[in-house]
């Protein structure tokens, strides 16, 4: 692998998710409907601008994969250090994404480990290397480590740990939708929907607590038994999901990174295109 397909890997993941924060309506998240900033406290267009300066950090990752050749503790080590560099970019650039760039990073380092590798085997390749420690991360606990502790949800490291499974179940559900005839949106907002549903996301516990999780899940599998986005009822209750978690300010934001991974390792194999003059 190739520079050139360092850069491609990283400007793919990127795609996946402004792909994501392009699709709309989204249940409490940031979408092209917005004017300004919503429950998630951050305008769209800073967020669509934000994440560009992911890849960067990005390309660097698949380049470090590329050069350990295998999920090690150093390349585990290495990500960490990228990625906290990055985390510094995107904060520079408008902010937002951090769980994202996670999810993001570990999958595009395990695609360049295996250029020619497919869903099942990316997810594998990311938890041997989530399955490692950092051991130059900062000692002091993360907001989402703390709730993962107090609540005892996986979190982002356990999902990473666990091989992804919301991202392959939302792989699952853009194959069911596509196959079903639904169009590439309703087909994505079906896959959000699908990981909603059942994800412990770590940022609803910190604001909604378990009741508030458990509401947000029972929304999202409304949706989906009223027959998804693609019929009149399913489109409904969306509608009326979205109502309900703006008014209450909560944002399902682990649910929205995780179905930009999916998107990414959808779009796979990536080719390199010819380097812009």
């Amino acid at each position: 692998m190739s520079s050139r397909e360092d850069e491609a890997l990283a400007l793919a993941a990127v795609d996946a998710l402004t792909g994501q924060l392009a699709l709309a309506p989204k249940p409490g998240l940031p979408d092209p409907r917005d004017l300004g900033a919503r429950a998630t406290r951050k305008d769209h267009c800073s967020l669509r601008w934000s994440a560009r300066a992911l890849a960067p950090g990005l390309a660097a990752m698949a380049a470090a994969a590329r050069r350990t050749g295998e999920p090690s503790p150093e390349l585990r080590a290495e990500l960490g250090a990228i990625g906290r560099c990055t985390e510094h970019s995107v904060g520079l650039a408008g902010g937002g994404h951090r769980g994202a760039l996670w999810t993001l990073g570990l999958l595009v380092a395990a695609a360049a480990l295996d250029p020619g590798a497919r869903s099942a085997d990316v997810a594998t390749a990311a938890k041997k290397i989530a399955a490692h420690r950092d051991r130059r991360a900062p000692r002091r606990p993360s907001r989402g480590s703390s709730v993962s502790a107090k609540y005892g949800a996986a979190g982002a490291r356990g999902e990473a740990r666990a091989g992804f499974p919301h991202v392959r179940r939302a792989l699952d559900a853009l194959a069911r939708s596509r196959t079903a005839g639904a169009d590439e949106s309703e087909a994505r907002l079906d896959a959000l929907l699908t990981v909603m549903s059942t994800l412990q996301d770590t940022e609803l516990l910190y604001t909604a607590g378990p009741l508030g999780l458990r509401h947000v899940q029972a929304g999202a599998r409304g949706v989906l038994e009223a027959g998804g986005t693609t019929t009149e009822a399913g489109r409904e209750a969306l509608l009326a999901l979205d109502a309900d978690l703006h008014t209450r300010a909560w944002s399902p934001r682990g649910s929205a990174g995780l179905l930009a991974g999916a998107l990414f390792v959808d779009a796979l194999p990536v080719t390199a295109g010819p380097r812009a003059a």
